[in-house]
């Protein structure tokens, strides 16, 4: 038996629907049943979470804007290729999905620049697909600090603990992944419902501010949710050359910590994004100080998803658990409705 044809594969995070909204509109549906169902077939994925990430050039004012055009972009990509995919803006309709052979797709928040201090919009985000909402990115947001502001120390703003609370009403899962330690302390302390980090990884194997502590393991698990870890390479290991082991480091260490029922896998696949949107003059990128083109050989986007099926196999890990960590973990809490 293949195991990872077999499985049930979720990714929580590539931003493909940032080059599918760049494109004219008339293009959207035909480019992604082109260039991306292809990759995500071969890589044997599911479900796949799809982030509206709001670039720099579109704040403050468009932002806003632009999350309409990404999330119209995958209501029309979906509708057009409807015997491939499908867009589950409700929990069980994933299980629809995936039992019938299509690709479910997710909306989901990173950062929420769109909305600012009027969390009221995140209900009408929600009403609009929105199963998943991160408060910021690297920086400082409405809602409270990214990890790149640790040294602030900031935790949540009032405007962010009244959004914990309304998308715990709504049934949207809050993802900790770019929030600052502090602010991931302040969300655990809030929670009372499954907690996402979409792509993070482990800090004790890689000190960036981007990963997660040993403690924040424990207390995403504590929630009933889930570590979906990042598959770039700087956030991974110091190393000129990194593999596909370096990932499996991860994924190992937060299984040990955190329990085989809170694993999972949040690529952040960039290499298209990066390719496409950042010209021979600005390269190489650098961001946050790491380059931000290497790779995992083989790991540049979904089709490569199967090797670290085998990476895990090779070490060891029985199948039922390499199950979890692949798919079963993730849309357990996308298919529950914030509920255990």
């Amino acid at each position: 038996m293949d195991l990872h044809r077999d499985a049930l594969v979720a990714d929580g995070h590539n931003d493909l629907l940032m080059l599918v909204a760049r494109r004219p509109k008339d293009v959207w549906a035909a480019y992604f049943r082109e260039r991306w169902i292809p990759q995500l077939r071969e890589g044997g994925i599911d479900v796949q979470v799809l982030p509206v990430f709001i670039d720099s050039e579109f704040l403050p004012e468009g932002a806003l804007r632009e999350t309409l055009r990404m999330i119209e972009a995958a209501h029309r990509i979906a509708e057009a290729n409807s015997d491939e995919v499908a867009l589950c803006t409700a929990p069980g309709e994933i299980e629809t999905a995936t039992a019938a052979g299509k690709i479910a797709l997710v909306l989901a928040l990173e950062g929420c620049p769109q909305i600012d201090t009027d969390v009221e919009l995140l209900q009408t985000l929600q009403r609009l697909g929105v199963r998943m909402a991160s408060f910021t990115h690297f920086g400082r947001s409405a809602l409270g600090d990214g990890s790149g502001e640790d040294a602030t120390g900031g935790r949540l703003t009032h405007a962010g603990v009244e959004a914990v609370g309304l998308l715990e009403e709504l049934g949207v899962l809050i993802d900790v992944s770019h929030v600052g330690r502090a602010g991931v302390e302040h969300i655990l302390e809030l929670a009372t419902k499954p907690v996402v980090a979409s792509h993070s990884s482990a800090f004790a194997l890689r000190d960036h501010h981007r990963n997660l502590t040993d403690e924040q393991l424990r207390g995403i698990a504590a929630t009933g949710g889930v570590v979906c870890v990042n598959f770039f390479a700087g956030f991974l290991t110091t190393a000129e050359k990194p593999t596909v082991d370096h990932l499996a480091d991860h994924i190992l260490h937060i299984l040990d910590i955190a329990g085989e029922d809170h694993v999972g896998l949040g690529s952040d696949f960039v290499a298209e994004v990066f390719g496409e949107k950042i010209p021979a003059c600005d390269r190489p990128v650098i961001i946050q100080g790491l380059d931000a083109e290497l790779y995992v050989p083989g790991l540049e986007g979904p089709a490569g998803m199967p090797l670290v099926t085998d990476a895990l196999l090779r070490r060891g890990l029985p199948e039922a658990t390499i199950r979890k960590i692949l798919g079963e973990n993730l849309t357990r809490i996308l298919t529950t409705d914030g509920n255990l």
